[in-house]
């Protein structure tokens, strides 16, 4: 005698569950097990549920189940069995469920409800276009124009982004861009609704199909664009040009372009954000004796005064002398960097006045005592 089988513990429901409930239970174990599910999945246990499935899903079945058991399918009582048991052959996880439950049953992955034939042909936003511009340090400070080229869908100009001329309602689906199709299963007789083959979803054909665009109503070809670049951009700033992107489907809305800026380094100046750094160099007799020195500006040269015993790396602050942001409206400040230049060749003259300068007392300082004090 074949073993008893407690389809009910299969499926994990009480033996008064409703119609509902074993549903509800086929679908959660049967997207578990599934053979497509790369995690979880697990043929027998698959194959298992779906024969307590066909069992109590069926009222007559589920009657001489509860009766006799699983011996009643199994030939032993005379009632001839599953001839051959239960089987999906191929046929992947989206179909079954949508077979069992209908297409337009919520929760399955790829499932597809009626509405969406309308929604296929609604108008749809194009996608978006993202590219890199490089540019100077002066042109991102003070703004420039600049071109690039991208690779963009426009509509056809030929048929105008209709794709064809001769509209026509599709004779396949009757313009609900979707066909519905009857199979014949292990559960009976079900109904399947596919997107229309003809006219893909769309509802209608051409009669003369656009040869420029193949039908799509949209075309992919190189184009120039120009763009402004306001004053005051970084390296890593995010520019958008709303509804420059690509055009969208049945007449939707362009989406956007976004330029991503790269900046090159300047050769004397540092940027963080709105504020100019740049290293003055000076001479041993500019910093000890102080000076008026000609200072290079993103805003123009000024003249500022270094006062006399300058440190290197001392920092001088000028006011609004910083970059231009054309965004925020803002000026930044610009820095300037003492840069003590020690000479590595001299003249006669100039050794013998160092070393006249080196018999007085350079280093009557706080910091060489502090220094001499460490000195055995």
């Amino acid at each position: 005698m074949a073993e008893n089988k407690d389809y009910y513990e299969t499926l994990g429901v009480s033996k008064d569950a409703s119609e509902d409930e074993i549903k509800s239970a086929f679908r959660k174990l049967a997207k578990k097990y599934h053979p497509d599910n790369k995690q979880t999945g697990d043929a027998d246990k698959f194959k298992e549920i779906s024969e307590a499935y066909q069992v109590l899903s069926d009222s007559s079945k589920r009657a001489q189940y509860d009766q006799f058991g699983s011996s009643a399918f199994d030939g032993s009582n005379g009632y001839g069995g599953f001839q051959g048991g239960f089987d999906f052959g191929d046929m992947g996880l989206d179909d079954i469920l949508n077979q069992v439950f209908g297409s337009g049953f919520g929760g399955f992955s790829s499932g597809y409800s009626s509405s969406d034939s309308a929604r296929s042909a609604r108008p749809s936003r194009g996608s978006d276009i993202e590219t890199s511009i490089t540019l100077d340090f002066d042109d991102a400070v003070y703004g420039t124009e600049v071109s690039f080229t991208v690779n963009i869908d426009d509509v056809c100009d030929e048929c105008d982004g209709e794709g064809g001329t001769g509209k026509m309602t599709c004779s396949e689906c009757g313009g609900r861009g979707r066909v519905i199709s009857s199979q014949r299963s292990v559960f009976g007789v079900f109904q399947t609704e596919t997107t229309c083959p003809a006219c893909h979803g769309l509802g209608y054909i051409f009669k003369n199909k656009c040869t420029n665009c193949g039908g799509d109503g949209i075309v992919r070809h190189k184009k120039t664009i120009k763009l402004r670049v306001p004053r005051g951009v970084e390296d890593g700033d995010t520019m958008r040009m709303s509804g420059k992107g690509n055009a969208g489907a049945h007449g939707g809305a362009r989406g956007d372009i976004y330029i991503n800026f790269k900046v090159k380094e300047h050769e004397i100046y540092k940027r963080d954000g709105r504020d100019i750094y740049v290293n003055i160099p000076l001479t041993i007799t500019e910093a000890i004796l102080g000076c008026k020195k000609e200072i290079p500006t993103i805003q123009g040269t000024i003249i500022a005064d270094i006062p006399a015993g300058t440190q290197n790396g001392d920092k001088f602050k000028f006011r609004g002398k910083g970059v231009d942001d054309e965004k925020s409206g803002k000026k930044g400040d610009a820095y300037g960097i003492a840069n003590v230049i020690i000479p590595t060749k001299l003249d006669r003259n100039q050794k013998a006045l160092v070393k006249d300068l080196n018999e007085t007392k350079l280093d009557d300082t706080i910091e060489f005592k502090k220094y001499y004090k460490y000195i055995n």
